[in-house]
């Protein structure tokens, strides 16, 4: 498998502790990029059962990896990568993966998987979409009711900032959203733990 950057390697050790002890088995991905994340579930939770995994990514990217962004990259080239790295990882599992991917914003396959009936469907559910504060309080909303109780919501990049160089703007960061999410809903989850890099949440 071939990876670029080595973001996801700082929550793996808080994901190999946790996992285990909710052993989800249908998850949903909001936000793929080159698939690090997804083949690491796939091999990592395919030892307990067969897996259902669904991407949601447009595989455009957000406003950072655009042409000047802070984080310019080829976005064809990432989702080249991301077909390939989840083919080698499904070639050698304990249990089968049934790979189901939406290229589309995330609101859009959010809003038909609910009219499809996966209300209350998913173990787990991963927010690592956009950093644009309004987009990532949509996914938690909408993710919420396709999450059943019971199950785990897993928010990135909580302290993200975007470009160090430049002046914070507060409505383009995750954290701004996850906290108003977390408060909102405060009678309906349980704060599992939180690190400067993620927020793990239990839904009641």
């Amino acid at each position: 498998m071939e990876f670029t950057n080595t973001w996801f390697q700082g929550v793996c050790p808080a994901w190999e502790q946790l996992l285990p002890i909710y052993k989800p088995a249908k998850i949903l991905e909001i936000g793929s990029f080159e698939g690090q994340a997804t083949c690491w579930l796939m091999q990592f939770c395919s030892r307990w059962h067969p897996l259902e995994i669904h991407c949601v990514d447009t595989w455009e990217g957000g406003v950072e990896h655009h042409a000047g962004g802070a984080y310019e990259v080829d976005m064809v080239a990432v989702e080249q990568r991301f077909r390939r790295n989840v083919e080698e990882a499904a070639r050698s599992l304990s249990h089968g993966v049934e790979l189901r991917l939406h290229k589309t914003i995330s609101a859009d396959a959010l809003v038909n998987l609910l009219h499809q009936g996966y209300s209350d469907y998913f173990d787990l559910i991963y927010v690592d979409g956009s950093h644009l504060a309004a987009d990532v309080l949509q996914d938690a909303v909408l993710g919420f009711r396709l999450l059943r109780r019971g199950g785990l919501l897993i928010f990135d990049d909580y302290l993200w900032i975007g470009d160090p160089n430049a002046p914070v703007d507060p409505y383009a960061i995750p954290k701004v959203a996850i906290d108003a999410f977390i408060n909102l809903y405060r009678p309906r989850l349980r704060l599992l733990q939180a690190s400067n890099l993620q927020v793990y949440v239990l839904k009641n």
